[in-house]
This record gives structure tokens, C-alpha cells and sequence, in this order.
């Protein structure tokens, strides 16, 4: 191994170290780390239709937030991936050069705050078409956050951004639409979901796919997704159903809310649950931005489903969950 190499690796382990150590007694006191992603995927699977979750907190931001999209924690913030429309998209009678709808025009944003919901920056991503922000995830040291064009089979920028500095990269381009990322910290490579989360992508960080797969599951779309330990991912979103025709059949959808645990290396999805709780603006509360932690049999989920401009505008919920132990 050249000198050059071992440095590269004395730094970065490091930078581990200090990022573990100040992380751990964070995490503590938040709750809010990747300290406790390795009792994640094994306190969820306990989770069950019957599970109580009760709401224990609220925050309402204080700042026009637009229509939300992704969350994430970090030790020192809190990250808002949002979409500004600026010109709405609108669909053609028949699709044109690939494209079922028109690409409007709109503001990508990542708002930064403090853990009490105060603005602290303000992060504009995007190029040209490319506006709308997804779902995002926190590794440790970076939050990753994919923009897209808003309408399907388009294309989209891998940007992450350094949670301490907030200074922002452009890390590569995608052809495809892609509304959601995590960050595999087992095998270094970046996971996306496409528009409805029908495909899977998996690139290293020079953006080179990797691989591609199918849903096999049509019970939500993903909406925003976190890593959790041993190459696993935690989903949650929305699907929109048709209500009965004496509720107002198609022209009356009804937001049918749910979370799942991802394997990814073997595809499949672990284990699902619906959740059926609602935000002051009546939507299901896992519709977009959503993270959740685990302690000691104890699941906390933080969510942010309303847009700025109804109901109460943007709150930040937290439910939390105590599980019975299996043993």
C-alpha cells in the first residue's frame, strides 16, 4: 500500500472516530443517529398493525417550506429536502419525446434548521428541468439528496452535502427520474428509487449503476428512506386509493400510509405495516419526509406530511412506540 493510501485511510478512520465519539453522546440525548440504526431493522420487524403509536411532539416551522419531500438528522441540524412550484407540470394528450407531461418549472430547496425547527440556511439544487428534490438520507458525514426532473422516465442530479460545512457537491447525473436515495455505508454504493418507486438503482459514487431491479411490492410508493444496519433500508410513503362511489369513487382518493424494511442485497422486502395516523392537514402521516430510530425496544418516528401553505403548515410529528419483547 502506497504512503499516499495509508494516509487516505489513517484520515478517514479518523474521521470516524471523532464522528462516532461525538455522534454516541448525541445520539443519547436526540435519539436522532445512525448509533442506533443496528437495533433498527430487528426493533421494526416487531412491528405490527396492533402497535400503539402514540403522537409525543410537535414543531411547527416558522418559515414558508413549500411541499416537503425528505428528512434527515444530524447531531448539529435538521435537513427538509422541499419542492417550490413555481409553473405546475401538465400532462399531454399523448406523450412527446418520451414524456408524458410538460416539465413545469419550480425551486429545489434544503432547508437547514436547528433541532428547534428555526431556519438556519436556505440550500438551492438544480439545474434546468431538474427541481424537485426527493427523499434523503444522512451517513454519518454527507446528506444525499437526489433532483429531478418533476415527471417520470426524465432524469435527475446525485448531490450531497456536508452535514458540518453545509457546503454542497454535485456528485453525478441519472436517466431517470429518482425521488428518493440512501447511502449503503456496507458497501459504499448509493441505492435510488425511480418516480412511484417501481425500479431500484445502485451506483459507486462515480455514478456508475451497478444494478437495477423491480419493486416486487405494489402496497406504497416510497416516498423517503433511511439505511439501516447490514445492508438494509427503511421506507415509508403513500399510495392514493379510489374511496367507495358514495364517498366520491375515483374523483376521491383515499391516503393509504405504510413502512418497509428493505434487504439489498437479496431485494426483497423483510416486513411491512400499514400506519394510519393523520396530520392537522388530514394527510396520512408517512406520506413524505420521514425517519425513525430505535432504543431499547423503543421506536421513535419523526414525519412531516403537510406542505406550507394548508392546514397548520409544515409540522414536524413524532410518534413513538413501545414494543413488547419476542424473548
Amino acid at each position: 500500500m502506497s504512503r499516499a493510501r495509508i494516509r487516505s485511510v489513517i484520515a478517514a478512520l479518523t474521521a470516524l472516530l471523532v464522528i462516532g465519539g461525538a455522534s454516541a453522546a448525541h445520539a443519547a440525548e436526540t435519539g436522532d443517529h445512525h448509533s442506533t440504526d443496528s437495533a433498527l431493522a430487528n426493533d421494526f420487524s416487531g412491528v405490527d398493525r396492533n402497535t400503539s403509536w402514540q403522537p409525543t411532539g410537535k414543531v411547527k416551522l416558522n418559515f414558508p417550506s413549500f411541499h416537503t419531500e425528505g428528512i434527515a438528522f444530524t447531531p448539529d441540524h435538521i435537513f427538509l429536502s422541499a419542492v417550490q412550484i413555481l409553473e405546475p407540470t401538465v400532462k399531454y394528450p399523448t406523450p412527446q419525446g418520451g414524456y408524458d407531461r410538460t416539465p413545469g418549472k419550480g425551486i429545489g430547496h434544503v432547508f437547514v434548521m436547528d433541532r428547534g425547527g428555526n431556519l438556519q440556511k436556505d440550500i438551492t439544487l438544480g439545474e434546468g428541468d431538474m427541481y424537485h428534490p426527493g427523499g434523503i438520507d444522512f451517513d454519518g458525514t454527507n446528506v444525499w439528496v437526489p433532483v429531478a426532473q418533476y415527471r417520470p422516465n426524465s432524469s435527475a442530479i446525485i448531490y450531497r452535502v456536508d452535514a458540518t460545512t453545509l457546503e454542497t457537491h454535485k456528485q453525478f447525473e441519472v436517466n431517470d427520474h429518482f425521488g428518493g436515495i440512501v447511502m449503503d455505508t456496507q458497501t459504499g454504493h448509493l441505492v435510488g428509487n425511480t418516480w412511484g418507486s417501481r425500479r431500484f438503482a445502485e451506483w459507486d459514487l462515480r455514478g456508475t449503476q451497478l444494478k437495477t431491479w423491480d419493486n416486487p411490492n405494489f402496497f406504497i410508493d416510497y416516498q423517503d428512506c433511511q439505511y439501516a444496519d447490514n445492508s438494509k433500508m427503511l421506507c415509508a410513503g403513500v399510495t392514493n386509493l379510489p374511496q367507495t362511489p358514495t364517498a366520491g369513487g375515483t374523483s376521491a382518493t383515499y391516503e393509504l400510509g405504510g413502512i418497509a424494511l428493505i434487504d439489498l442485497r437479496t431485494h426483497s422486502v423483510l416486513h411491512d405495516v400499514p400506519f394510519q395516523k393523520w396530520s392537522t392537514a388530514g394527510h396520512v402521516a408517512t406520506r413524505n419526509p420521514f425517519k425513525m430510530t430505535a432504543d431499547g425496544n423503543h421506536l421513535t418516528m419523526r414525519v412531516a406530511p403537510d406542505n406550507g401553505d394548508e392546514g397548520n403548515g409544515t409540522e414536524i410529528l413524532t410518534y413513538e412506540a413501545t414494543l413488547t419483547p419476542t424473548h
